[in-house]
């Protein structure tokens, strides 16, 4: 850059300014600076042209009242008219300008970009360096759209100085992050990526910044970038501080660059490449040897830069997961900063451990540090670093310190600050309920939180006590006698008063036998709390009194009292007043029998996931996924509320990284494998060898919770049993159509589609499957004009179905107007493994001719496929256990079609199950590991494809860790078709499109 000659200090500038700093008031700089506009105006508007010096010097006077806060509507033109000076100050001032003073609208653009244009044009590394830069400081869609194309050939040319290939590298970053439709991606992608070996340290700089954007928009495209970064990495952290003395800051060879090529790594899954891998090990080792080393200087500069380093790598360490040494010795490392002074450290070092935790190799390491985590979460200043503990401590919680942990996060809960208590108390609930084994610690817990925390005790909370009691015969009478005792307290927080009336309401009988519980004694404690509680606790205190009519007839008048009060007949709540009126009626009038029927005893809920975890998530937000996800390391935990333990060949099956619980975020939508039938799959893909499911899925929590019943505000209705199912029996209903089979084909791979259509009816389909649960949605259309008498929709389980699977429908209207479109809803459960889909039945009358048909639902048992991710010695290790006859199906077949391995991984991933990448010790082998999940069991699956390149032969393994799972499971890839037994899985994959 060139330097400024002594001519160039613009004296007036300074005696400007003085003037400004001088004044002593604020009249009397306005008044100082009115009268400089006024000058500078009419220098501007004189007869005589001025020189590039005057002009100059007026448009800085103008940038810096703007910088006053003045408002500058003049001296655009004359900025623009310095731009095509050759002085390199006064293009300087002139591009300093427009890119403070100049908005995108400013009809002034189009002369800017021509003299923009016309010093990209010049070669002049100066000159293109300002105008580059103003490009990136304006950033305007018009600028983009007129300069995109022009940065890149800048970018890679070869005669390019380094100093204009850096700022049209930040240039071009600019342009991407505001409008990246408009930066072009073609043939200088490529050679983008190959910055990273120029020697110039400041183009690296900002070439990994711009490739670490647009990588994220386009991998495959910059893929190449991986061994490039690990080299250049490798040399800067091998090289001793002497030898990048040009970009060594405080003894530590270019953090900033070291860091930046960090992240670019954390882009992508760890080097498919073993030398690259290697290499890449022995840099992050290094980097964790270095951390151990005394520091070189005692300046915070230099262990800031350290420290910048050592938490990235970290971080990558934790994105590959895959590396044990390295995981456990990033978190022994982090246990250093967990005492550290310094706040900031500390906060981070939690963070991260936060990550580690959920690791399966690093878990147990973490958990070493539990008693710093909770000194810190009770001595912490810093509320932040406190949240961060009780994170951890959430995050490492298992089955063998679950009651230390819940204890002191109950302990640390009384003195919580108030923005994070409605968490903790979250966390303490869900540890509670997923570690509980003795379920009278978890009602003490549950019932402790509410003393404690009442007011952030959530509904889901007291919710699912009440579901877990009303489902476990052994804790009902332990729960009724604790929350009988916790009513007594004095003062007792309205949440205490809904559990204990619901509790005592259902089985306040398992108590009454002792005299100080005796039924009078309950209900007066009771109702000793019903003044001082709100509508909605007072509807469900009647609910309470009107079932102990039926449990203690003795008490029956002094209730009646009570309800026939005036404050309840005529209370001012509808609610209030018709509860009152109706259970006072009910009481008098029914007989002992009708009210013991009516009134009888709530039976257990559904079972299904907890709602909990799901507001937790929704409360700690989108990005909280993977710090909550403390499930894929600890696969024994059982759901409280009725959930079946898994069973140890199950165990075994999946990877740390396996969702057992259904407790994290939806898995990458995958399409489910094909169903059963006859002439399958045929036509799945017929829309192209990689089509994807056209429904993706939405987040788990909130499709379950979507299949959970809303809440009602009684007590006794809370969570009722759904509607059974509507399933008549195969009894006089026809067989499938006969396109039954090929009408099943199309949903292999999808979720969605036309299921069926004639002249008369179309019947579509949109279905969403988790774990063991699906939802499907039917819609019939009635194509005609004319109205559809007597529809009748329903589900038919074939053989023994109905004890495999359970699907509860909701009714639809029996007429269907012309033209219109009614919806059913189809709630799904796999009980266990099955063979047979169900079967749709739809009757109606149109015109007066009755009209029938039967489908097959697309639910088959491949619906219920969820993928895993498990390392190479998991994968053969189990792969060897599952060695019995009956637990392997093979089959060696011919390729039809050239074999290509994309569209053959494509096809797999089609199937459900997740592809394990360097797993096979030959590359060319696909292998894949899933879980089929049933209410009774989940049982584990693996496959192994072995493509013979040379004999265009296949073959085909798969192993299920149960035996008629492998049975009913193989069947989706056998079936007989014209007289000969077609394989269907190799038909799919040499199949090409029509």
């Amino acid at each position: 850059m060139p330097a400024v000659s002594k001519g160039d200090g613009m004296r007036g500038l300074a005696v400007f300014i003085s003037d400004i700093r001088n004044c002593k008031s604020k009249e009397a700089e306005i008044k100082r600076i009115n009268k400089e506009l006024a000058n500078i105006r009419s220098k501007f508007k004189g007869d005589k042209a001025l020189d590039g010096y005057s002009k100059k010097k007026y448009v800085c006077k103008l940038l810096f009242i703007f910088l006053l806060g003045h408002d500058i509507d003049f001296g655009h033109m004359e900025a623009v008219n310095l731009l095509s000076s050759n002085k390199y100050t006064e293009k300087q001032i002139g591009y300093l300008f427009i890119s403070v003073l100049v908005n995108s609208n400013s009809e002034l653009i189009r002369l800017i970009n021509n003299a923009i244009k016309n010093d990209l044009a010049s070669r002049n590394p100066t000159f293109m360096c300002l105008a580059l830069h103003c490009i990136a400081n304006v950033g305007s869609r018009e600028m983009g759209e007129a300069f995109a194309s022009d940065i890149p050939r800048i970018l890679v040319a070869g005669d390019s100085m380094d100093s204009v290939k850096q700022s049209a590298a930040l240039c071009l970053l600019r342009l991407y992050k505001a409008s990246p439709d408009l930066v072009p991606m073609g043939e200088w992608t490529a050679r983008v990526v190959h910055l990273l070996n120029d020697q110039h340290m400041g183009v690296v700089t900002a070439a990994v910044s711009l490739i670490t954007c647009l990588c994220k928009k386009n991998p495959d495209d910059f893929k190449t970038c991986i061994s490039l970064a690990v080299s250049r990495l490798s040399r800067i952290v091998s090289s001793a501080s002497t030898d990048l003395q040009d970009y060594t800051y405080y003894f530590v060879p270019a953090p900033w660059l070291s860091v930046k090529l960090l992240r670019l790594l954390q882009c992508y899954p760890p080097p498919e490449d073993a030398a690259v891998k290697g290499r890449l090990v022995e840099c992050l080792e290094t980097v964790l040897n270095k951390a151990q080393e005394p520091p070189k200087s005692k300046k915070v500069q230099h262990s800031n830069a350290k420290n910048a380093i050592l938490f990235e790598t970290i971080s990558l360490i934790i994105h590959y997961d895959s590396e044990p040494n390295l995981l456990v010795r990033a978190c022994n490392q982090l246990g250093q900063f967990l005492q550290h002074r310094e706040t900031n450290l500390r906060y981070l070092a939690l963070e991260s451990m936060c990550t580690l935790a959920s690791s399966e190799f690093s878990h147990e390491a973490v958990k070493t540090h539990i008693d710093t985590v909770i000194n810190a979460l009770k001595t912490e200043r810093d509320v932040s670093v406190r949240q961060r503990a009780a994170d951890l401590l959430y995050a490492m919680c298992d089955r063998s310190n679950a009651k230390q942990i819940v204890s002191e996060m109950l302990r640390y809960l009384e003195t919580a600050d108030y923005a994070i208590r409605e968490e903790i108390v979250l966390k303490v609930a869900i540890l509670a309920e997923k570690y509980a084994v003795d379920y009278s610690w978890y009602v003490d817990t549950i019932l402790n939180l509410i003393r404690i925390a009442g007011d952030y005790v959530s509904e889901e909370v007291w919710y699912r006590v009440l579901q877990i009691v009303t489902n476990r015969d052994d804790v009902q009478g332990y729960a009724a006698k604790t929350v009988f005792e916790a009513l007594q307290a004095p003062a007792c927080h309205e949440n205490m008063v809904k559990v204990g009336g619901y509790i005592l309401g259902e089985f306040g009988n398992l108590i009454a036998g002792d005299p100080r519980s005796s039924p009078p004694v309950q209900f007066s404690l009771l109702h000793s709390k019903f003044h001082l509680c709100s509508v909605a606790t007072r509807a469900l205190l009647l609910s309470t009194y009107i079932k102990f009519i039926n449990l203690f007839p003795e008490t029956k008048a002094t209730i009646q009292g009570v309800l026939r009060a005036g404050s309840q007949l005529r209370n001012a709540d509808v609610e209030l007043q018709q509860r009152a009126v109706e259970y006072l009626t009910l009481s008098s009038v029914a007989s002992t029998d009708v009210l013991a029927t009516v009134l009888e005893e709530m039976p257990p809920f559904p079972e299904r996931e907890s709602s909990i975890l799901a507001k937790l998530k929704r409360k700690k937000g989108p990005g909280a996924a993977s710090a909550l996800d403390d499930s894929r390391r600890d696969t024994s935990s059982n759901d409280i509320n009725g959930g079946v333990e898994p069973t140890p060949s199950t165990v075994s099956t999946p990877s740390p990284s396996a969702d057992l619980l259904g407790l994290r975020a939806a898995p990458p939508p995958a399409a489910p494998p094909a169903p059963v039938g006859g002439n399958l799959l045929v036509d799945v893909f017929s829309d192209g060898p990689t089509a994807q499911p056209s429904l993706g899925p939405t987040p788990e929590e909130a499709f379950l919770s979507e299949l959970e019943p809303p809440a009602p505000e009684s007590p006794m209705a809370l969570l009722a049993d759904p509607a059974p199912a509507a399933d008549p029996g195969p009894e006089d209903i026809g067989p499938p159509i006969p396109e039954a089979d090929e009408l099943l084909n199309k949903f292999v791979c999808k979720n969605s589609g036309v299921l069926f259509e004639n002249q008369l009816l179309q019947i579509g389909v949109k279905s969403e499957f988790r774990q063991n649960l699906g939802r499907m949605y039917l819609f019939y259309g009635n194509k005609t004009s004319v109205q559809f008498q007597n529809f009748l929709p329903t589900v038919v389980h074939p053989g023994d179905l109905q004890t495999q699977l359970a699907v509860q429908t909701k009714r639809v209207a029996a007429q269907v107007d012309g033209g219109a479109q009614v919806q059913q809803v189809l709630n799904i459960e796999c009980l266990r493994d099955f063979l047979t889909p169900p079967l749709l039945s739809v009757r109606f009358r149109y015109g007066g001719t009755a009209q029938s048909l039967t489908l097959k639902l697309p639910v088959t048992i491949n619906k219920f496929f969820q993928p895993t991710e498990m390392a190479a010695q998991d994968f053969f290790q189990r792969w060897k256990q599952l060695s019995l006859p009956l637990q392997e199906a093979q089959k060696i077949f011919k390729a039809n079609h050239p074999m290509d391995a994309e569209v053959t991984k494509a096809k797999l991933l089609g199937f459900g199950s997740a592809l394990l990448n360097n797993v096979d010790p030959n590359p060319e082998n696909f292998v894949g590991a899933g879980i089929i999940q049933t209410k009774a069991l989940q049982v584990g699956c693996l496959l192994r494809l072995e493509p013979n390149a040379q004999a265009q032969m296949y073959r085909l393994t798969l192993r299920t860790s149960k035996e008629p799972v492998s049975r009913h499971l193989w069947a989706v890839y056998y079936c007989e078709r014209i007289n000969r037994e077609t394989l269907i899985l190799p038909h799919l994959l040499t199949a090409h499109p029509e």
